[in-house]
């Protein structure tokens, strides 16, 4: 699954074209590399999000084409 896709999907952000900018804008890195929006997600991957000040980091537990809002929050494992 692409990367905008998974974000979406898993609720990390809110819409697809938000996390396409993101990954454009080098704000999203995964397994400690800047990630374009079509990298291929698959699972064990680390992903970091830049939000402003606060970074975000998770680990991809599961990858699923669509998730309920109650099991977006089990698709991805958050790291601190």
């Amino acid at each position: 699954m692409r990367l905008d896709k998974y974000l979406k999907v898993s609720r990390l952000i809110k819409r697809r074209t938000v996390a396409n900018d993101a990954c454009d804008a080098a704000r999203i890195t995964v397994n400690g590399k800047s990630a374009k929006a079509s990298y291929q997600v698959k699972t064990g991957d680390i992903i970091e999000i830049a939000f402003g000040q606060r970074t975000m980091k998770v680990e991809v537990l599961e990858i699923a084409e669509h998730a309920l809002k109650a099991d977006a929050a089990g698709m991805y494992r958050e790291i601190l």
